[in-house]
């Protein structure tokens, strides 16, 4: 089992931050701009096409969407920031651990951090160090040896 990387825009669509555990290669920092305007446009794409074709109505209808390769885990909170994370296809349901992310990590050390700014990327490294050593503990991350 394995987590391959891990996105957060908030609700206008910006890319917050952007890790890769176990990919090939670390992208550049133009691939990573290109690849957060995909992922935000598909996820965009994918909520309109679920919310669609749903038989009821309901804020939390899409949760995640699966290929042969991967499976891409979403979370959005109420306040409308997007939490994606792709994992492997033996990951089950991560729901509780996306809002584990945003409750004792974001919150903790972005939102009540008196000196970030919600709107620009993610630069502290305090939340970064929180974050990392959080996914690496989880018992289905697995590096790549």
């Amino acid at each position: 089992m394995a987590i391959y990387d891990f996105y957060i825009f908030n609700r206008e669509g910006t890319c917050l931050y952007y890790i890769q555990w176990n990919g090939k290669k670390q992208p550049s920092s133009s691939a990573v701009e290109h690849n957060c305007k995909l992922m935000y446009g598909l996820l965009y794409s994918l909520k309109s096409f679920v919310s669609r074709i749903s038989p009821t109505d309901g804020k939390d209808q899409f949760a995640s969407y699966r290929t042969n390769k991967y499976k891409l885990n979403y979370y959005e909170t109420p306040s409308g920031l997007k939490f994606i994370m792709n994992t492997d296809l033996s990951v089950g349901n991560i729901r509780d651990i996306m809002k584990t992310i945003y409750r004792k990590i974001y919150v903790e050390y972005i939102v009540k951090n008196p000196f970030a700014d919600l709107s620009k990327p993610v630069s502290s490294e305090l939340f970064i160090s929180k974050l990392d050593t959080f996914i690496k503990e989880l018992p289905f991350f697995n590096p790549k040896p």
